[in-house]
């Protein structure tokens, strides 16, 4: 990006860059004028209201992006407490301070405020059931961010894929490293997504709101096209990193009841995108398409 002086900067806050959506954040190509605030969770705090509000002080910030989360789900079971800090009241004061500063707010959330009993993809307006602390946790900050800013859009997603950090993709290609079959999870049914993708939305989102600020607000989905199983999944990972010359191993669908758990997972995490697409103008791409540009990615890192 090019140095613009503050005048004419646009200046976006990015809590959560050091995870996967945080890093594709830094990778999208944005406008010149977009500046990237990137702020580690030591560098801030989002639970110190009076850190925030420092910051917000100290630099005109256009627009927020909270991608930042509690994401061990299973861990959230028993550290309730520190699951809520990150996931509820971190957001909570973004809000307040978003608020003050008259600017948008983008928060992402999860496929896990559902219980998965619906046989259909899930709408935006469709109830909402956490099974798990870590669902709870992240649908108190749809609530706080919703309530405490109305310039804001809640970003629900699912089943997050990317070759940063640790994730299903990831675990299944070192796991196929050592071993010749996986047993893996068939009957929970879901959206595999990029976060490069997810990266790229938030960023159309943001920019909108920006620009005008009678932009649609509310909650959103954006997950890839279609679905699949977690065994489905996998096989179409070892099918395109054998291709590759990558790991590959033989993938046994089990039940849920198979492989427990601390924490409930849905069922159904399958999410409905007609109304990003008719709001914002964001088609996904095909969820095969996605993961076949992450094993490519994750393949060249390894063969160069």
């Amino acid at each position: 990006m090019a140095e613009h002086g503050p005048e004419d900067a646009i200046d976006i806050l990015v809590t959560g860059g050091a995870g996967q959506v945080g890093l594709e954040l830094a990778r999208v190509a944005w406008p010149e004028r977009v500046r990237l605030h990137l702020p580690t969770r030591d560098q801030l705090d989002l639970g110190n209201a009076d850190a925030v509000r420092a910051l917000f002080a100290a630099t005109p910030f256009k627009a927020v992006i909270n991608s930042g989360a509690w994401t061990a789900v299973d861990k959230a079971e028993t550290e309730v407490a520190a699951a809520f800090a990150a996931n509820a009241m971190g957001p909570a004061v973004l809000a307040e301070v978003t608020r003050a500063a008259n600017i948008p707010l983008i928060q992402v959330s999860t496929d896990y405020v559902f219980d998965g009993t619906a046989e259909a993809d899930y709408a935006e307006s469709d109830p909402v059931a956490p099974l798990s602390v870590y669902g709870a946790s992240k649908l108190a900050g749809e609530v706080a961010v919703r309530t405490g800013n109305l310039r804001s859009v809640v970003l629900r997603t699912a089943w997050v894929l990317s070759p940063h950090r640790a994730n299903f993709l990831k675990t299944m290609l070192r796991l196929a490293a050592d071993r010749p079959a996986l047993r893996v999870v068939e009957d929970q049914t879901g959206c595999p997504t990029s976060a490069k993708d997810i990266a790229e939305a938030l960023a159309t989102i943001t920019l909108k709101m920006i620009a005008d600020p009678t932009a649609p607000t509310g909650v959103y989905h954006f997950v890839n096209a279609g679905a699949t199983s977690w065994a489905g999944l996998a096989r179409e990972i070892f099918v395109l990193s054998a291709a590759g010359g990558g790991p590959s191993a033989e993938v046994e669908g089990i039940m849920t009841a198979d492989y427990p758990t601390p924490a409930r997972r849905p069922a159904n995490s399958r999410l409905s995108t007609f109304k990003i697409t008719r709001d914002y103008g964001i088609t996904p791409r095909p969820w095969k398409d996605a993961v076949a540009d992450i094993v490519a990615e994750l393949h060249e890192e390894t063969t160069r």
